[in-house]
């Protein structure tokens, strides 16, 4: 596939609030890769489709934790209003949390015995989602019952197949497609990328953002329990996906019903140190959580960064296991 250019580069400058952690915020070592994005310390290249437009984007750091700055660099084809630029940069920070307030949250917790060190080590870090909520639920269902290599190759098939491939800040990187080219795709089609049973899921995702029947801007103006009912009325979204798409899409940091079961394993390991083959039941990690609230996913956002974070920078052989699991 010959890579679009995208030559035009426009910069606008975003100022996060204090404090803040560029690279913990703009990277999760954890997260599921995908070929639409790639990090280095202190900036980060993305694409995104925003208003049917494919653009590269590259988020750089210019502050400090205390005195934070962030140039978005903004690639495309031809050059963009002013409008359009502000917002793309709103987006930016929406989906980064560039504006969030955690002063209330470390101090209330700075010191406590498990959640302390990891707001010491990760302060300002943010839970961050780096595209769009069709684009969340596409990596969801790709995660669904396979090790993490096979959702990494049978992502990569996507992208290749129905992606866009763009070049730009020296970096050549996929684009996601538009909800309604797959939702055309016939099913075999799909099957013939070898997604198995996952052709029909993201079909039958595709279809109502094809069809315009959910609008992402305004979900997020819904209470959480018109959110929850509503993602929940999408094919394939259960209480798992839920989950991760409360905080990290619709910013709700204390939303926290449900702990999905590799989740589980690792933090049980981490919180109360039982083996991963035995892990903690669901109920003790939520009350466990209870006492952060109204943070209970903010805190348990650190803590599995903090331990992510160390585990890439020092292995962990028993967290080597359960990634190759």
């Amino acid at each position: 596939m010959q890579p679009v250019k995208l030559k035009v580069k426009q910069t606008v400058v975003i100022i996060p609030t204090s404090p803040f952690n560029f690279d913990a915020t703009v990277f999760k070592p954890a997260h599921f890769p995908t070929p639409d994005s790639f990090w280095q310390p202190g900036k980060r290249w993305q694409t995104a489709l925003w208003r049917r437009r494919p653009l590269g984007l590259i988020i750089e750091n210019k502050g400090t934790i205390a005195k934070p700055k962030v140039h978005l660099h903004v690639f495309s084809q031809t050059g963009l209003s002013k409008e359009f630029l502000e917002n793309i940069k709103q987006e930016i920070i929406w989906r980064f949390n560039l504006h969030l307030n955690s002063k209330d949250f470390i101090e209330r917790f700075k010191t406590d015995k498990i959640l302390g060190p990891a707001i010491k080590n990760l302060k300002g870090m943010r839970p961050m989602t780096h595209g769009s909520l069709y684009d969340f639920l596409v990596i969801t269902i790709m995660l669904q019952n396979a090790p993490v290599r096979r959702s990494i190759q049978m992502m990569q098939n996507l992208f290749e197949k129905y992606g866009k491939l763009l070049e730009f800040g020296s970096k050549k990187l996929y684009c996601l497609w538009p909800a309604e080219k797959l939702a055309k795709v016939p099913e075999q089609d799909l099957r013939k990328l070898k997604v198995g049973y996952r052709a029909k899921n993201l079909l039958r995702i595709s279809l109502p953002f094809a069809k315009n029947e959910i609008d992402e801007m305004e979900l997020r103006q819904k209470l959480p329990t018109e959110q929850k009912k509503i993602l929940l009325s999408l094919y394939g979204v259960g209480p798992q996906s839920v989950s991760y798409l409360m905080p990290d899409i619709f910013h709700n940091f204390d939303f926290l019903e449900h702990v999905p079961l590799w989740e589980r394993k690792i933090l049980s390991k981490k919180i109360f140190n039982t083996g991963t083959e035995n892990p903690a039941p669901e109920e003790k990690l939520l009350k466990f959580f209870g006492k952060y609230k109204p943070y209970k996913q903010l805190a348990m956002h650190y803590i599995w960064e903090d331990l992510w974070w160390r585990h890439k920078q020092s292995p962990i052989d028993w967290l080597i296991k359960e990634v190759r699991a």
